[in-house]
């Protein structure tokens, strides 16, 4: 969301019968990596399928700040890299708005840098903590400037040469680790990552793609150990993005609990390391098909096809939690409508989300009717499949926190509540899914923009 948008509140209201076929925008963790990678490569890359949100589109700008030369033309995005460790001072602080991955993945590729960069962003991300991504930088040699508690603005002043180092993730984060592999794409040496926890894996397959040195060994308990080799060449590639299984999770939880609902979601990505939702879901008892299995630039793709199912309460294990972790407000949701409780452990990753996810999906439930514990790292849902109550009578809205999964979340939950529900601000879906509202009216359901700012 552009900085001081004027909030537009929405509301959803109970549907019937969504039906059609779909197909998601691009992965937002491989367009951010598609536009990073691409801008530093030598040669040409070319992007098809990219997500066009906001926040994507300011990872763009960054690499075009820093000497990356990118354009449009018809449904491509072409690229012009600058080459491994080419690349500029930018001449002004990177805003990345509400971007997370962009700023946290920037900070790793560019603090290494004998050169100063800022990096700022919206109120959401301005509140985020950062020293997570900071702090192996500094063991590398970089200089930090930070707001208090390791928050934007932050300034980063490279070393003349920095310091590979072995990094042992502290706790289960993509970011983290793909951070820290960027930064030792401009070090001499090896720079080593341990990960004790797998997360989402698509930096160590795009860089191999991109021609990177990088090797991936995994022991027999689990723990993987990821060596790159430093100041080597990437050269420019054909990427086609496959569907965002992130967004996906709204079209198909709410198939799921519509009466008589079938949806077909086209192109989804269904890294192994993404589909704990779908998972979870079919142990709650939902029909989801899964059609046309494929790989597609190394990544597997399928086809899902989704019908109104009659669902029940789970214990969702701690260790699904990184191979879902965007996930689950929505599921939250879905488990408002099961028979009997659903159980979510390990989500104190929530807490440092686009807003503390946790407090907003346990006070969102709450104030719609749902009864649910919400814990230091978990959430209890006890489910009602008939929804009688749900929603909001009086039009009281859900605060959504400037976070796009809240707001995307309880107009789900909208569809199949017995009074409509109300989210306090839709500006920032546009963030990650700015189709969001045209795809679910066109199967079906019943969301609206209000102007007014008082739902």
């Amino acid at each position: 969301m552009s900085h001081g948008a004027r909030p537009k509140p929405a509301i959803s209201r109970k549907s019937l019968n969504l039906s059609g076929t779909i197909r998601i925008p691009g992965d937002k963790s491989i367009s951010h990596r598609s536009f990073m990678f691409g801008g530093l490569a030598s040669g040409e890359t070319r992007i098809t399928g990219l997500l066009e949100g906001e926040d994507v589109i300011n990872t763009g700008k960054a690499m075009r700040a820093m000497g990356a030369r990118i354009r449009k033309e018809d449904d491509a995005w072409i690229i012009n890299g600058t080459g491994n460790g080419a690349l500029l001072a930018p001449e002004a602080p990177l805003d990345f708005g509400n971007a997370g991955t962009g700023c946290r993945l920037t900070m790793g590729l560019v603090g290494v840098y004998d050169f100063a960069s800022t990096f700022i962003g919206d109120a959401s991300l301005t509140k985020r903590p950062m020293g997570r991504v900071l702090n192996p930088l500094r063991e590398m040699g970089v200089q930090v400037t930070s707001a208090d508690g390791d928050r934007l603005p932050v300034t980063l002043n490279g070393p003349k040469t920095p310091n590979p180092i072995t990094y042992r993730v502290p706790m289960a984060s993509a970011q983290v680790k793909s951070a820290v592999l960027l930064a030792g794409l401009n070090t001499p040496g090896t720079t080593t990552v341990i990960e004790p926890v797998m997360t989402r894996d698509h930096t160590e397959k795009m860089l191999q793609g991109f021609g990177a040195s990088l090797s991936v060994d995994t022991d027999v308990d689990g723990v993987r150990t990821i060596r790159l080799e430093g100041r080597g060449k990437l050269t420019g590639q054909v990427i086609d993005v496959p569907g965002d299984p992130s967004s996906t999770a709204f079209p198909l939880v709410a198939a799921l609990l519509v009466p008589g609902s079938d949806v077909t979601i086209l192109n989804v990505l269904m890294n192994p390391t993404r589909t704990g939702l779908i998972l979870t879901l079919q142990e709650m008892g939902a029909d989801i098909e899964v059609l046309n299995a494929r790989t597609a630039g190394g990544e597997d793709v399928a086809d899902l096809r989704v019908r109104h199912s009659e669902l029940k309460g789970v214990s969702v294990p701690e260790d699904r939690a990184p191979s879902m972790i965007d996930e689950y407000p929505v599921l939250a949701v879905a488990a408002a409508f099961a028979e009997g409780q659903t159980v979510m452990h390990g989500l104190e990753e929530l807490r440092v989300k686009e807003s503390d996810r946790l407090t907003a999906v346990a006070d969102g439930l709450k104030l719609n009717g749902v009864d649910c514990d919400e814990g230091e790292a978990s959430l209890l849902v006890r489910g009602l499949p008939s929804g009688k109550g749900y929603g909001s009578a009086t039009g009281a809205a859900v605060k959504t926190h400037l976070d796009h999964r809240i707001a995307m979340s309880f107009l789900v939950m909208g569809l199949v509540s017995e009074h409509p529900v109300s989210v306090d601000d839709a500006t920032m879906i546009a963030t990650s899914f700015p189709e969001f509202m045209d795809l679910m009216t066109g199967l079906g359901a019943q969301i609206e923009i209000l102007e007014s700012a008082a739902a």
